[in-house]
């Protein structure tokens, strides 16, 4: 098995362009999240020329909502969110400078574009783990859109929190090249 690339944030350009479709990383340091009700209000703030709440460059945002935490924990379960319901708001979010995404489910190619354009990688975390997840959070800080419970923008600190590159600054598609060796699949290859 191939040893896991370990990330601190902040994620530079550089950093990204260095991580390839497949690799593990385990990321440590202040993530933010963000579901598509902040990046509605966020792309509507920039619309209207107003300043963001936080400065996003070389910043990665997790697509997550999180459920209430049990007494003594930071955060309840925290997988992550499809990924394809930000795609309308995700080429304005990175032009702001967000260098990582972590989600899960493919993008659309203004999304893949844009990565390319502005260096960015995009991570898939497990859906299924988001329990397990929630143990490599050590703080979770709401910091903006309160109004918005579980999709407002918040602040995690997380320690080795497990993804994988699915989509790199190259455009390079995981959810593509695995799928690949099966599209060729010929029904008489099994007769």
């Amino acid at each position: 098995m191939a040893e896991k690339i370990r990330i601190t944030t902040p994620l530079t350009e550089e950093q990204s362009r260095k991580l390839k479709v497949g690799d593990s990383v385990l990321i440590s340091g202040v993530i933010y999240s963000a579901r598509d009700a902040a990046h509605k209000v966020m792309t509507e703030a920039l619309a209207r020329g107003e300043k963001l709440p936080i400065d996003w460059h070389n910043q990665i945002v997790y697509y997550l909502g999180p459920t209430p935490a049990k007494p003594g924990n930071p955060i309840g379960s925290c997988g992550p969110t499809t990924s394809g319901r930000m795609d309308a708001y995700t080429p304005t979010m990175l032009e702001q400078g967000i260098k990582g995404m972590i989600g899960k489910g493919s993008r659309d190619k203004a999304v893949v574009d844009s990565m390319k354009k502005n260096g960015v990688t995009y991570f898939a975390a497990v859906g299924g783990a988001a329990a397990l997840i929630s143990k490599c959070v050590k703080k979770y800080e709401v910091i903006a859109y309160p109004e918005l419970g579980p999709e407002a923008l918040a602040a995690l600190t997380v320690e080795d929190f497990p993804a994988i590159v699915v989509i790199d600054s190259e455009g390079n598609n995981f959810y593509e090249i695995g799928q690949a060796p099966y599209r060729k699949f010929d029904m008489d290859q099994i007769k």
